[in-house]
């Protein structure tokens, strides 16, 4: 390698950052930070999921998972339930005001995809999403 451009452990750092940046600044209004909201976003797909579950799904470790539902803990946006068939596990419920975000932040992070993505046309912010998708999630 020549140049450290050429690196793509450098340039999908610099891309992560970038959109890192755009989506922390539009989620700060409503004090929710993106792996918040990833997490959030999980449990509007499907509420009362364990905290290993969420964790797998959004390939998070448990110390971060439960950290991270510690802080929405506290926000008031979720609530833990013990899990009627275990009682050593707890389920992870949105609360009436985390269900209230689901629209405003989903907005944001449209809003945010849409800028990032700006730059691309139609076709090259799907085969972007494809290439990103395989690599990530393989």
């Amino acid at each position: 390698m020549d140049r450290i451009e050429d690196c793509y452990g450098f340039l999908l750092g610099k891309a992560y950052q970038k959109v890192w940046q755009l989506e922390k600044a539009a989620l700060s209004p409503y004090g929710v930070t993106p792996v918040q909201f990833i997490l959030l976003h999980a449990l509007w797909e499907k509420d009362g999921q364990k905290g290993v579950e969420l964790g797998g799904r959004l390939r998070l470790d448990g110390a971060t998972v439960t950290g991270v539902l510690d802080r929405l803990e506290k926000m008031g946006l979720i609530e833990r339930r013990s899990d009627p068939n275990d009682r050593r596990t707890n389920l992870i419920f949105l609360t009436p005001r985390g269900k209230e975000l689901e629209k405003p932040l989903n907005q944001v992070s449209d809003a945010v995809n849409q800028e990032a993505l700006s730059i691309f046309s139609e076709e090259e912010a799907k085969l972007l999403k494809t290439m990103l998708t395989r690599l990530g999630l393989s």
